[in-house]
Order: structure tokens, then C-alpha cells, then sequence
């Protein structure tokens, strides 16, 4: 073992979150290394970017960057259920902030923020992987093998974990918790889509947004279509696992055939390809005992994932980041920190409102709300600005009281449709 390396932070995992807190800690000239498993590129999901999102690619001086890599412009979220098709645009929101984003290969925009991090000055270390943490001492003391399967130590005064579904810390220092989630899986693979310019006059499509479609019979079932600049698309589909079971083995297969039940989807991928593997997560809703402690800190989805049904992830990571950011700056200079109060207090209310609209989908609730035949304009303003990823302003009455304002406005349009 060599002797002991000593950083002022260490960041598990150069994905969104590591790399924008790297660049937003290295601005500000704090020493950081971020400690990466992997060989970038590689595959993730989570493709379909929020607006909420680009303030803060802004704030680590990344998004330049991100707008020459080329990426589909996004500008709101459709979604279609037995035949009803409404959308959302995301400049025609309650709060203030970008309106648009962009729909991405992950594997791309990951490698574009940690390059655009590297440029900035961060330390980034490839295929290093995190093996022991001992968080006991002054300092906590990390144990990493590096690329050759060497093992060195590393003393950093603070850790962020933002490994994703890694969920490093978590499994290390046994802080994981069931989620009060039921148990999904998702099938999911990349499609050359091509949906001609001329899509039938029946089926509504718009390449700048996701579209979410519903299954004709299994309300809780539904699709996700994302598409990229390249001509081709995300597709995938989630559903408790139990609905999988009547389905080919073979995921390729399966999607084909789940494709083929939803008639607007039928219509749309009549002509799609389907050259690569698919892949499927399961049990992805996750929870832990606690967010940070004043040694470390938890970034989105090492900390929290709820469900991709409103691409929440990357917002929730991005803002855990820029929040525990300030906060290390803050401590940096001498100031004191409550990190329970504002870190995991303040992150929760964002997560918060995403559960009560996530839950919402699979109760039915938000589905009768999105698809209410006459929506009163300001509300689904207010419900845009949550779907832009705006789910932190608690000006908005929607986040402030988010599952007693949806149940209300749920009863609203049942009753009214009846």
C-alpha cells in the first residue's frame, strides 16, 4: 500500500452530479478528486433532461459545452392514453426559469460534462474504484484500487457519492432502506425510429418532446419514447414485474409485441428498427437511513431515486449537487453548516414533490388531471413548472401542499367529467 494521498473532497462517480459539483468546488478553488469505475463513454438512462436542469449546467460553466455537442432539442413533455393526446410546453410555466432543454445519449452528455470538468482544471481518475470508506477519524479515509488493481488510500475532509444506482456509500455504510415505492421493472432499448415527416394525420407527434404513452388496458403501464437528433430514440416501457410475465423472455421481442398494443405507438414505430440489445432495471426505487452526515453526502440517485416516469433523476442530482456545493464552499470558509437543514431537508422538498406526483400517475390521479378534457390554464402551469423540473419553488401552491393540491384538483376533474 502506498502512502496516504490527501484531497479536500472526494466525489464517487464522474456522472452529472460528480462532474457539476467537481467543476462548481474546483471554481471556487477547493482541491477535488473525483473517483470514476468506469471508462467513459458508457451507457445510462435517464435521457430526457428537465429545464430546471440548465441553470445549473450553467452555473459550472458547462453548457456551452453541452449546446455545441449537437444534442435534440426538448420543449415540453406530451403524453397519450387511449387516443387522448395532450402536452405540456415548458415555457408556459408558474415559475421562472429555462423553458427548454435538451433529450440526450447519456452516454455522450456524461463524458461531455466530465471532459468539460476535466478542462476545467478537476481531477478525474478512470476506473479507480472505491472499496473501504472508514469515516471514524477527523478525516475520513477512503480505500481505492486503481486501474492496475492497486490499492492506495486517500484522506478527504468530505465525500460526495454521487455513483448513481452504484449507491456506493449506501451499500458500504449499510444505510440502505426499502422504498415506500412498489417494485417496477423497466425493458428499454434504442430504436432507429424512422417516423417519417409525414406522420399520419391521427397521430399527434413532436420530436421536441418526450412522449409518455399509457397501455390501452393496464393503466399503470406505460412507454417512454425520447427522441435524439440522430434519428433515433429511447424507447422503453415500465410496469410492475408481474405484468412481464405473459411476455417473451426475450426483451427485443417483448418490446416489439408491447409496442404493437398501443395503437398510437403502432402507428408512429410501424417502420422502426430495432438493432441493439435491450436492457431492463428492476427494484430501482430506492431510500436510505440518512442523506449526509457532517463527513459526506449523498448526490441524486446514490441518495434517492424514485421513478423515471417524469425524468426527475438528473434534476434531482443536479440540484443535490449545486446545493451540497454551496454548502462546502460555505464550510470551506469557515462558516457552519447544518447539513441535515440544509442539505437534506432542503433536497427533500423537490424529491417530495416528485413522489406525490409519481404515486399520483400510478393512483390515477395526475393521469385524470393531464388528461382532463378543459384544463384550467394557470393550474396546469403550475403542474408544467413541476414537470420542467421546477419542483423547489414552494411559491408554487402544487409543491408547497403537493398531495392534498393534486387530490383536490384530482376530485375536481372526476367530478366534472361525470
Amino acid at each position: 500500500m502506498s502512502s496516504k494521498q490527501r484531497t479536500q473532497v472526494a466525489i464517487i462517480g464522474a456522472g452529472p452530479s460528480g462532474s457539476v459539483a467537481a467543476a462548481l468546488l474546483h471554481q471556487k478553488g477547493i482541491d477535488v478528486v473525483v473517483l470514476e469505475k468506469s471508462l467513459f463513454p458508457r451507457f445510462s438512462i435517464g435521457e430526457s433532461l428537465l429545464p430546471a436542469c440548465m441553470e445549473v449546467i450553467e452555473k459550472a460553466n458547462m453548457l456551452s459545452a453541452v449546446e455545441r455537442a449537437n444534442f435534440q432539442f426538448k420543449d415540453g413533455a406530451a403524453f397519450h392514453r387511449n387516443g387522448k393526446y395532450t402536452c405540456f410546453n415548458f415555457k408556459d410555466k408558474f415559475t421562472e426559469g429555462a423553458g427548454t432543454t435538451f433529450q440526450v445519449q447519456r452516454a455522450n452528455f456524461d463524458k461531455v460534462l466530465a471532459d468539460e470538468a476535466v478542462e476545467q482544471g478537476v481531477e478525474i481518475r478512470y476506473q479507480h474504484t472505491l472499496m473501504n470508506i472508514d469515516i471514524a477519524g477527523e478525516h475520513s479515509v477512503l480505500t481505492v484500487n486503481d486501474e492496475h488493481n492497486k490499492s492506495y488510500e486517500l484522506e478527504a475532509d468530505f465525500v460526495l457519492d454521487a455513483s448513481g444506482f452504484g449507491r456506493v456509500l449506501p451499500r458500504l455504510l449499510a444505510l440502505e432502506e426499502p422504498s415506500c415505492l412498489p417494485t417496477r421493472r423497466a425493458i428499454f432499448t434504442h430504436i432507429v425510429d424512422n417516423i417519417d415527416a409525414s406522420v399520419p394525420e391521427n397521430i399527434d407527434y413532436d420530436r421536441n418532446k418526450i412522449l409518455i404513452s399509457v397501455h390501452p388496458t393496464n393503466p399503470d403501464v406505460w412507454y417512454w419514447l425520447i427522441p435524439f437528433s440522430n434519428g433515433t430514440c429511447s424507447f422503453g416501457i415500465v410496469a410492475e414485474p408481474a405484468f412481464f410475465v405473459d411476455y417473451p423472455q426475450d426483451n427485443i421481442t417483448a418490446i416489439k409485441q408491447l409496442a404493437g398494443e398501443e395503437p398510437g405507438l403502432r402507428q408512429l414505430l410501424a417502420k422502426a428498427e430495432y438493432p441493439n440489445p435491450a436492457g431492463e432495471i428492476g427494484g430501482y426505487s430506492a431510500n436510505v437511513k440518512t442523506l449526509c452526515s457532517d463527513k459526506f453526502a449523498l448526490l441524486g440517485n446514490a441518495g434517492e431515486f424514485l421513478d423515471p416516469v417524469f425524468s426527475s433523476g438528473v434534476t434531482i442530482a443536479m440540484k443535490s449537487s449545486e446545493i451540497a456545493a454551496d454548502l462546502l464552499i460555505r464550510q470551506f470558509n469557515g462558516e457552519s453548516v447544518d447539513w441535515q437543514k440544509e442539505y437534506a431537508d432542503a433536497l427533500m422538498i423537490g424529491v417530495n414533490t416528485f413522489r406525490a406526483y409519481v404515486e399520483g400517475w400510478y393512483s390515477g390521479e395526475l393521469q385524470d388531471v393531464i388528461f382532463h378534457e378543459n384544463p384550467d390554464h394557470k393550474i396546469k402551469q403550475m403542474i408544467c413548472s413541476i414537470l420542467a423540473g421546477y419542483a423547489w419553488d414552494t411559491n408554487n401552491p402544487f409543491v408547497a401542499q403537493p398531495e392534498r393540491r393534486l387530490r383536490m384538483i384530482a376530485e375536481i376533474c372526476r367530478d366534472t367529467k361525470s
